[in-house]
C-alpha cells in the first residue's frame, strides 16, 4: 500500500504547484478558508440542481445534463483542495476550520448523491440508483470510520477510494457520458446475439463506474476498520 500512497501524495503535490498561484490570489482578495469551503458546498448544491433539472426537464436520451453536472462536480472538487491550501499558505489554520471543512464535505457529498439518485430514479435506472445509494453509504462510512478511529487516538487514513478519488471518478465519467451522447446518441444500446436485453447503453458510461464505486468504497471502509482494529490491538 505504500506505493499507491506515495503516488497519491506526489499527485497532490503536483496539483498544489499548479493551483498555488490561484490560492495566493484568493488570499490577496481576502477569502478565508471557511469562505472557500462554503463556495465548494454551494457548487455541490448546484450539482444536485443540475441533476434534478435534468430529471424534470430532460428525457431519458438527453444526457447533456449529466455531462454538465460532471464538469461542475470537478469544479466544486477543486475547492476541496483550495480551502486547505488557503489555510496553509495564508496561515489561517484553525481547529474549527478543519471541523467546518469536514462537515461541509459530508453535506456536499450527500447532496451530490441526492441529485444523482433523483436523476436515476426519474429516468427509470432503478438498479443504478441502488448502486448510487450503496456508493453513498460506502462514502459516508469511509469518513466515519476515520473520524471514529481518530477519536480513539488511532490514525486511519489510507484506502483506495478516498474523497478526491470518488469526486474525480464521478466527475470524469459523467463528463464522458455527456460527451459520448453527442456522438453515439443518448439512447444508444448494444445488444449481443442470444441475449434478450441490451448489455450496454450510453448511460452505462456513468452508471458502471458508480457500481464499481459501490464496491470499492465499502471495501475501503472495511479496510480502514481492520487497520484501526490492528492499531488499537497494538496500543492495548
Amino acid at each position: 500500500m505504500e506505493q499507491p500512497t506515495s503516488i497519491r501524495i506526489s499527485l497532490q503535490l503536483g496539483i498544489y504547484k499548479i493551483i498555488d498561484p490561484f490560492v495566493k490570489i484568493l488570499i490577496k482578495i481576502g477569502l478565508t478558508p471557511n469562505a472557500v469551503t462554503t463556495i465548494g458546498f454551494i457548487l455541490n448544491v448546484g450539482v444536485a440542481a443540475v441533476f434534478i433539472i435534468g430529471a424534470e426537464k430532460g428525457n431519458r436520451g438527453d444526457l447533456t445534463y449529466v455531462g454538465w453536472a460532471g464538469a461542475l462536480i470537478l469544479f466544486a472538487g477543486l475547492f476541496d483542495m483550495l480551502d486547505g491550501q488557503v489555510a496553509r499558505l495564508g496561515n489561517m489554520k484553525s481547529v474549527f476550520g478543519a471541523l467546518y471543512d469536514s462537515v461541509l464535505d459530508r453535506y456536499s457529498e450527500l447532496i451530490m448523491f441526492l441529485g444523482i439518485c433523483y436523476y436515476l430514479v426519474a429516468h427509470h435506472y432503478f438498479l443504478s440508483s441502488i448502486a448510487a445509494f450503496i456508493t453513498l453509504i460506502g462514502s459516508m462510512m469511509v469518513s466515519y470510520v476515520r473520524a471514529r478511529a481518530e477519536g480513539l487516538g488511532v490514525e486511519c487514513k489510507g484506502g483506495l477510494m478516498q474523497r478526491p478519488e470518488r469526486v474525480v471518478t464521478i466527475g470524469v465519467f459523467a463528463i464522458a457520458c455527456g460527451i459520448s451522447s453527442s456522438y453515439i446518441g443518448g439512447d444508444y444500446k448494444l445488444f449481443v446475439p442470444g441475449i434478450k436485453f441490451h448489455v450496454f447503453e450510453t448511460m452505462s458510461i456513468f452508471t458502471i463506474p458508480i457500481s464499481v464505486l459501490a464496491v470499492l468504497t465499502n471495501i475501503t471502509a472495511f479496510k480502514r476498520l481492520m487497520d484501526a482494529k490492528k492499531a488499537l490491538s497494538e496500543n492495548a
